[in-house]
């Protein structure tokens, strides 16, 4: 079942435990973050005070007992895209409860992940998303009949070698 942009933050917010996200790509290319790439590239740095709704969401989940994560595998150099990524968003991210952590590969070979990004919900659910090689997003895909327990085999292989973000960015 595809989930359009008029169900999913419906569906995100509808976990009971946990959300897990693995994350595969150098560069994701998102319509919205265009201005804030723009301001990046020409050396603006958004304060260490820096609150956006993404971080009251993520705020909301841990209070409630939730669990929210991710693992982004990366590969050096770092894209511009990575960069930006981790000093406006994960930097800050973290300081709200999400659970980032870095898996690099530089150099090393693919541990057993899939070849596609996924949320894993409550690890009983899961949503494939889907881009083209520009990072351009295709599609989120609610897995009908998902063999969990892969899902979660990918996510432990993350997990066991990545860091925590803080620890991997001292940018």
């Amino acid at each position: 079942m595809l989930l359009g942009n008029d169900i999913w933050q419906d569906f995100f917010d509808d976990f009971k435990r946990s959300v897990w996200r693995l994350e595969l790509h150098p560069v994701y290319t998102m319509p919205q973050e265009e201005e804030k790439l723009e301001r990046f590239r020409s050396g603006e740095r958004l304060p260490d005070g820096y609150w956006s709704p993404w971080m009251s969401r993520v705020k909301a989940y841990i209070e409630s007992g939730r669990t929210i994560g991710r693992v982004h595998v990366v590969r050096q150099p770092l894209s511009e895209y990575l960069r930006f990524e981790f000093e406006w968003y994960y930097r800050h991210h973290v300081k709200a409860g999400e659970d980032i952590r870095i898996l690099d590969l530089t150099g090393k070979p693919n541990p057993g992940l899939p070849d596609h990004d996924f949320w894993l919900f409550d690890e009983a659910r899961v949503v494939k998303m889907l881009y083209r090689p520009d990072g351009t997003q295709i599609r989120r895909e609610l897995l009908e009949s998902p063999d969990i327990e892969s899902y979660k085999r990918y996510r432990d292989i993350a997990l066991d070698g990545a860091v925590p973000f803080m620890e991997y960015w001292q940018g």
